[in-house]
């Protein structure tokens, strides 16, 4: 599982005029930012959007960024958003038959080895089962609606569930989020289906704005995420769901080890951290953007 992101580029000092070689000292700012941390309830951060486990994840800015901002790069945004304007007026009923057989075949894969069972995986492969079901193979729009019904559901669900609770808890909630998000899916199809139209366009124009803004546009898999100003949290909401591997290339260069970053306004810029149990991947990718952020404004003064 992995995740990518690119860095701002700055408009106001071409970097292949400086030669400027640093080295900064990164723990005390790894630990700052470890601190301020916060845990997130599925992807609130990044607009709720469906992003897969295994997604890959780019920050892009101005030239090849605006290019991205296109009405099927922006619809799993959308369908997040038009989940939430849907919901009140989709709430059926979950069948028993619909729990009861996702249960036996939920407990069945758990058992066999529970320390790795993910309740939102789980409950978001069984709930995209009847995706093809409700929606045509060539109809993006309704497959980014269901998709985004079903981690809408599954996030609720799974979020309750304690970490350390037994299969049959955690199968319980993931069963009761995939057959909930079941029911629901061709209302939510529906009524989504009147409003992609307008989200959409609204959506690609704020893609736009996002490209030529400093921190630069996030996309998943090119899909938009609509991250607001919470470029940081988001990262850390990917990191938390994801369990990513950070990448971050740009126009300085720098590396990353055992707590030291050194770089140079040449090349590019890129600090891979593979999956630890000290700090996480996204903690690197914060520590490396604030390098190259510091950097640039040094020289632009």
């Amino acid at each position: 599982m992995a995740a990518a992101l690119r860095p701002l580029s700055s408009t106001k000092a071409p970097m292949k005029h400086i030669r400027l070689r640093f080295t900064l000292v990164c723990a005390a700012l790894v630990a700052t930012l470890l601190e301020s941390r916060r845990a997130e309830a599925g992807l609130e951060a990044c607009g709720d959007v469906h992003v897969e486990a295994e997604a890959h994840c780019e920050v892009e800015v101005e030239g090849g960024c605006v290019a991205q901002c296109e009405p099927i790069r922006v619809e799993a945004a959308c369908a997040a958003e038009l989940y939430a304007e849907c919901d009140g007026q989709c709430r059926a009923d979950v069948s028993i038959e619909c729990t009861g057989g996702c249960q036996a075949d939920c407990r069945a894969m758990c058992d066999v080895d529970p320390g790795s069972f993910d309740c939102r995986i789980a409950c978001n492969a069984d709930c995209q089962s009847a995706c093809s079901g409700s929606c045509d193979s060539n109809d993006s729009e309704c497959r980014a609606a269901c998709e985004g019904t079903c981690s809408a559901e599954c996030d609720a669900n799974c979020e309750i569930t304690p970490p350390r609770a037994n299969c049959e808890g955690r199968c319980e909630a993931a069963c009761e989020g995939s057959c909930r998000g079941q029911a629901n899916l061709d209302c939510q199809v529906d009524c989504q289906a009147g409003g992609f139209a307008m989200c959409e366009a609204d959506l690609v124009g704020g893609c736009e704005a996002q490209c030529r803004r400093p921190e630069g546009a996030l996309f998943c898999d090119g899909q938009y995420i609509d991250y607001g100003n919470n470029l940081e949290q988001c990262i850390d909401a990917l990191e938390e769901q994801l369990d990513a591997v950070v990448d971050v290339e740009g126009t300085a260069s720098a590396s990353c080890s055992q707590g030291r970053c050194e770089g140079s306004a040449e090349g590019s810029l890129s600090c891979a951290v593979a999956p630890t149990h000290g700090p996480g991947p996204a903690a690197w990718a914060v520590v490396c953007f604030l390098l190259l952020l510091a950097h640039r404004r040094r020289s632009a003064a």
